[in-house]
């Protein structure tokens, strides 16, 4: 059995990318407060895996989470490209004409505005997770709240969904890395079936420094798919770059890799594994 530390409570998104991503394998939750939490519980306990969100196709990055995966040492081993749908929920003794405030994780709410543009007698009230406000309303018997999730988290804690699919933009996608200790990885993905990577550096401050790095790439025939800067605390004007690779030639890549280093500063590999599937 793979234990597997997610950001959320069980009926979360998290923990429906986990099982989706780990199909027919049993799994058992840890369920963490923060993303912190998560990386904490893979230093404690080498066997426990990782799965977290890195990018939302509205939302953007999750910046934060793309420091704490430098700091914390792990290694990339997967992903998982999870399609993100919302219902809204109450008991089943609520309806509309009952209720008075909705509640969900900051990031739900937006990226269901118009539909809640038209219902502006609920008053929108911010919370840690999507799947918690589903939990506290049904524990808690709150008569006149509802909750934004996922469809799945309002049957598990017994509430009654008034609406599926209310979501704003219907192609919304969340990207999530799974991660593990690196003494770990190679009993969780091959490295032969690897397409991907994600790389972290910095440059001098010399003119065209990315420039050569992306034409070294690119001789190599290697897509870059995403760069991402973040500033380096302390060092002003100073920039990391998190880069993911897309390659299919597993011995170019490594030549492309060997090529770009010596022009870059604290240069680490992340991660090699598989490009992530989709799900509905």
């Amino acid at each position: 059995m793979k234990r597997i530390a997610i950001q959320g409570l069980t009926g979360s998104f998290h923990d429906i990318a986990a099982h989706l991503y780990f199909e027919g394998e049993q799994i058992q939750l840890i369920c963490c407060a923060t993303f912190e939490q998560v990386f904490s519980e893979i230093r404690q306990d080498p066997t426990v895996i990782g799965m977290t969100a890195i990018e939302n196709t509205i939302a953007g990055s999750l910046l934060h989470n793309y420091e704490l995966l430098r700091e914390s040492g792990t290694t990339i081993v997967g992903e998982h490209k999870l399609h993100i749908s919302h219902c809204i929920c109450c008991l089943p003794e609520d309806d509309w004409d009952t209720l008075t405030e909705v509640h969900s994780h900051p990031v739900a709410l937006m990226q269901c505005r118009h539909f809640l543009e038209q219902h502006p007698q609920l008053k929108n009230v911010e919370a840690e997770d999507t799947a918690g406000s589903a939990k506290m309303i049904a524990e808690g018997q709150r008569r006149g709240w509802a909750a934004i999730c996922h469809a799945e988290a309002a049957r598990l804690y017994g509430l009654k969904v008034l609406e599926d699919h209310i979501e704003d933009n219907k192609h919304n996608f969340t990207r999530f890395l799974v991660v593990s200790n690196p003494n770990k990885a190679d009993m969780l993905r091959s490295i032969t079936d690897t397409n991907k990577s994600s790389v972290v550096f910095s440059l001098p401050h010399e003119e065209g420094s990315l420039s050569h790095v992306l034409a070294i790439l690119s001789f190599y025939k290697i897509n870059l798919t995403k760069i991402q800067s973040l500033p380096i605390i302390g060092r002003e004007w100073e920039y990391l770059f998190y880069v993911d690779l897309m390659y299919d030639d597993l011995t170019r890549y490594r030549q492309s890799i060997d090529a770009i280093i010596p022009l870059t500063k604290d240069f680490k590999i992340l991660g090699e594994y598989k490009d992530g599937r989709q799900t509905n």
